[in-house]
């Protein structure tokens, strides 16, 4: 990288605008892994409580707290971060 690569990098507006497209993407982060956490559940009821596969169960109920226990951070540290950025 040049100097002027290295300048363009620094630039706040290069800031806002990774911000930006953050706050685009964070519903479809959040929203398609609880989408497939709840498909996956649904799949393991729809084939039978008393299924001796739990597979799907517990894939699903990994996926739906994992989303949740890292989710609430990164929207906490967004809101925080844009919040600065406005200032």
């Amino acid at each position: 990288m040049n100097k002027n690569d290295m300048e363009y990098i620094k630039k706040e507006s290069n800031f806002s605008k990774v911000i930006r497209t953050e706050i685009l993407f964070t519903p479809l982060l959040i929203i398609f892994p609880i989408i497939v956490g709840i498909f996956l559940i649904y799949d393991w009821i729809d084939n039978g409580l008393a299924s001796p596969y739990f597979g799907s169960l517990i894939i699903g109920i990994i996926i739906i707290i994992g989303n949740i226990a890292f989710d609430i951070p990164f929207i906490k540290s967004l809101k925080e971060l844009s919040r600065k950025n406005n200032k």
